[in-house]
């Protein structure tokens, strides 16, 4: 893997694409600043090697209109008060404009180009807009995971203007080991935790993953399609009846795999998917109907609490109940700390993927776990095997 640690940037500058799509409030100011703080390390390397760092992002779906909203220069103080020093910014990404500052970035000086997404040309990946950006710097870093499965003009076919000078920026790189510890160098027993709604947003992940996993728990609504198919009573729970036969596929090629497969016992019910409304314990094969599940119960999360203490990798995809309202988040609460416990007795633990980065976020658990990704649909295709198109633009 070619990282920025394999070069000395003296006097060079560095074109990095980092993925800065932050939160906004109503005034545009960030309200979360977990992107910008996370290429930190990129940027100090190439800085304290005696380089210069010109910054390229999107910022929202400007849809190749130039619109106020989405202008970096709404974050760019935040950007300087984070990486600790100002930030130059160019209201242009390619042309004179940009060209001019960039040829008047000093060593140990940052600039942050205007969004890209203000250019069709962008998203549709088009090579004369990734020549026009290439002539900006010395060297290509590409520190984006979260947009790495886009095969876009910075993110992918901008890597083609630098030969010999093309690397993964810190992130990037702590990103796929931390993919690649869990699918190829993963220490025995692995489990893998996937929750979340849909059976049919994670097959391709299950059918990827089951070579490489001893345990798999499967929580939150996709498990009652499980149940369903063996033979379970669900009540009103969320289910994808078409996906029956398919839950029972899933099931079978585990066993081939020699993969224990975990679902929940019992599960905390409910006569409306509503935080006030009535609820009670039950028996996952006998919700009765008129009720759904939303929440795993007491049984469960100590069986998963077995499962995960007894496990040296852990791979979580997915809450395990509608942690969203209160009275049903204990079972992904209780889940947290379990996984937070074995992490304390030496186990890896990835999380990664939408809901269960949201859920370490809001419940503090990212100083308790090994790894949270940042990068929600490129960990997910990392996971189901496909090789990402700005992973592959550095490795060519």
């Amino acid at each position: 893997m070619k990282t920025i640690n394999d070069f000395n940037f003296k006097d060079k500058k560095a074109l990095v694409r980092v993925d800065f799509n932050v939160p906004q409030d109503d005034q545009l100011k960030v309200t979360d600043n977990t992107r910008i703080t996370a290429v930190k390390p990129t940027v100090e390397k190439i800085l304290n090697d005696g380089g210069s760092v010109i910054l390229m992002t999107h910022l929202g779906r400007p849809k190749g209109e130039v619109k106020d909203e989405f202008s970096l220069k709404h974050i760019v103080d935040e950007v300087s008060s984070v990486l600790g020093q100002e930030v130059k910014f160019v209201d242009e990404c390619v042309g004179e404009k940009a060209e001019k500052a960039a040829a008047e970035l000093q060593p140990g000086q940052i600039l942050l180009l205007e969004n890209l997404r203000f250019h069709n040309e962008e998203e549709k990946g088009d090579a004369g807009f990734a020549e026009q950006l290439s002539k900006l710097g010395d060297a290509f870093v590409n520190d984006a995971f979260g947009t790495a499965h886009r095969a876009h003009a910075s993110t992918a076919v901008i890597a083609q203007y630098f030969e010999s000078t093309k690397f993964f920026g810190l992130l990037m790189a702590k990103e796929l080991q931390a993919i690649d510890k869990v699918l190829r160098k993963g220490e025995r027993p692995v489990t893998a935790i996937l929750g979340g709604s849909k059976v049919s947003t994670k097959i391709t992940i299950i059918e990827n993953i089951l070579p490489a996993i001893d345990n798999l728990i499967i929580g939150g609504g996709m498990a009652f399609t499980f149940i369903k198919a063996l033979g379970g009573k669900i009540g009103n729970s969320l289910i994808e009846e078409d996906k029956l036969p398919l839950a029972l596929e899933i099931l079978g090629k585990a066993k081939e795999h020699q993969v224990k497969v975990y679902l929940p016992s019992d599960v905390i019910i409910a006569e409306a998917f509503n935080n006030d409304a009535e609820r009670k314990e039950s028996d996952i094969y006998t919700i009765p109907e008129g009720w759904m599940g939303l929440d795993a119960g007491p049984k469960s999360r100590d069986q998963f609490n077995d499962v995960l203490l007894n496990s040296r990798t852990i791979l979580w995809n997915g809450p395990i109940g509608v942690f969203e309202m209160s009275n049903f988040a204990g079972g992904t609460i209780a889940l947290g700390d379990s996984i937070a416990e074995s992490t304390k007795l030496g186990a890896f633990s990835l999380v990664g993927g939408g809901d269960s980065v949201a859920f370490v976020k809001q419940f503090g658990y990212g100083e308790k776990v090994s790894y949270v990704s940042t990068g929600g649909g490129a960990m997910l295709e990392s996971l189901e095997g496909l090789e990402l198109p700005g992973v592959a633009a550095i490795n060519k």
